[in-house]
């Protein structure tokens, strides 16, 4: 199976080409035109129904691809159907121009995007940007914000803030991600992968840089360079001893649990742990101790919507101090397009 996108489409268009078949079909009978591909045919389409259709069909096989015809590169299905599922990636291209600064950090779920979108409001004074610059358009719903935040800064500096489901969606991303760059030919200059540890910091290093083999890339200071873009990986974990808290593996929340410790917060709520402690016959959980912070605080809305309350309520010096305990400050500071320091 061939899918043919971009502007340059006649080039692709043989006699043996369907050209167009979306035109004047409802959802059914595209539906039903898909079920009739065998898999040996040439689609040209402009529509994203027509692609996600097609590309669930034939996600298997590293001969379904879809040909960007600007670039003449190309996509294999299975990639395509990622783009569309996890990221909402417009695949019918059209991206490159305009080079504004910009940057993407995936994230592992949206307690840790609301955490991270409140870390650069707070400390690299972003916020919520309506305006889009054109190396970040791709993303289809970029104007209905529900799967990322789309940070901005007066001096023109953007930043997406993408949840992308566990530590495996992140290394997912980034590569389906770096592999759209190089076909639809278009740059983000800096690219944040923040997992948790897990095992240990080496092994969550080494995910990382075996997706990057698949790519040409060089080590840097921060990360690793890949074509013109830079990744910077962000390891997260730092361990939070208490009695009565049960600590297993470093998570977001552990960074969220030294915050309200630092603001004092976690104190006020100790008679509360002891006596849950007392009653469940064991130690909390570092998310059920969030939510008795959450209650306490007088946040009757979501954790995420905690997490960046509390994040941007939180004294700078604090918030500072648990940032580089774990490690994180000087790569934050670099996807915000920060000197060191300040």
């Amino acid at each position: 199976m061939k899918l043919i996108t971009g502007k340059k489409w006649e080039g692709f268009a043989g006699e043996n080409a369907v050209l167009f078949p979306e035109y004047q079909k409802n959802r059914d009978e595209l539906a039903d035109f898909v079920n009739s591909l065998t898999g040996d045919e040439t689609v040209v389409t402009a529509s994203l129904e027509l692609v996600d259709l097609i590309a669930w069909k034939f996600r298997k096989g590293d001969e379904n691809v879809l040909i960007y015809s600007d670039t003449s590169k190309s996509l294999t299905l299975k990639e395509v159907y990622e783009l569309r599922k996890y990221l909402d990636f417009d695949v019918r291209g059209g991206f490159s121009g305009e080079n504004a600064r910009t940057g993407v950090l995936f994230v592992e779920g949206k307690t840790d995007s609301k955490f991270f979108k409140a870390v650069f409001k707070k400390l690299f004074e972003f916020r919520e940007s309506r305006e889009v610059p054109y190396s970040l358009r791709f993303i289809e719903r970029v104007f209905e914000r529900d799967n990322f935040d789309l940070l901005g800064r007066e001096d023109g500096v953007f930043l997406a803030v993408i949840p992308s489901e566990g530590n495996s969606g992140v290394i997912r991303n980034l590569g389906n991600f770096l592999r759209a760059m190089e076909v639809f030919d278009f740059t983000v200059e800096r690219l944040g992968v923040a997992i948790d540890i897990d095992e240990d910091r080496e092994a969550a290093l080494a995910s990382i840089a075996g997706k990057l083999s698949g790519f040409e890339h060089q080590k840097t200071p921060l990360g690793y360079l890949v074509g013109k873009t830079e990744v910077i990986p962000l390891i997260i974990g730092l361990p939070f001893e208490d009695e009565l808290i049960e600590w297993k593996k470093p998570t977001v929340e552990d960074l969220m649990l030294h915050l309200i410790s630092r603001e004092g917060l976690l104190e006020k709520i100790k008679p509360g742990l002891r006596a849950l402690n007392e009653s469940l016959g064991r130690k909390l959980r570092p998310k059920e101790v969030m939510y008795l912070a959450l209650s306490a605080y007088g946040h009757w809305g979501n954790l995420e919507g905690f997490y960046e309350l509390f994040v941007m309520r939180s004294r700078f010096r604090n918030l500072k101090a648990v940032l580089r305990e774990a490690g994180l400050m000087e790569g934050l500071t670099y996807l915000a397009w920060r000197e060191r320091g300040r």
